[in-house]
């Protein structure tokens, strides 16, 4: 079901998945957490991600009230990337999540790294999905 037909219903679940019916909001916005980042900053956290998909997503996302997009008018152009309240509520949400596939996921499975989403100052690894 395309993003378009789960919109048309109205019951809160479907909207929900809607809005984050791709792989990569949920990880954008685990990657913004509380803070203000530039495109180019999530480009390099989200090493994996074409600026053209991630663009896509911001711009989705924005329209979906989940970020706020932030533009100066200097040059070079700068933009800047917040999380709204709606998206900042997601975060005990997709934490949840984490701890729930922590604690039922298939053991043995060779899982890549992606302690990208808890870094801080010190560890900048970028996503390694």
């Amino acid at each position: 079901m395309k993003k378009n037909e789960l919109m048309q219903y109205s019951c809160p679940l479907g909207k929900a998945m809607a809005a984050l019916g791709s792989k990569w909001k949920p990880i954008i916005v685990l990657v913004i957490k509380d803070r203000k980042l530039r495109f180019g900053e999530l480009a390099v956290r989200i090493n994996v991600i074409s600026r053209k998909v991630l663009t896509d997503q911001l711009r989705e996302m924005e329209t979906d009230g989940l970020v706020i997009r932030e533009e100066f008018k200097e040059l070079p152009p700068r933009v800047e990337y917040s999380l709204t309240e709606k998206g900042l509520a997601l975060l005990p949400i997709l934490y949840l999540l984490e701890e729930w596939e922590a604690k039922y996921q298939v053991k043995g499975h060779a899982d890549k790294d992606c302690t990208f989403l808890n870094d801080d100052k010190k560890n900048k690894k970028a996503v390694n999905v």
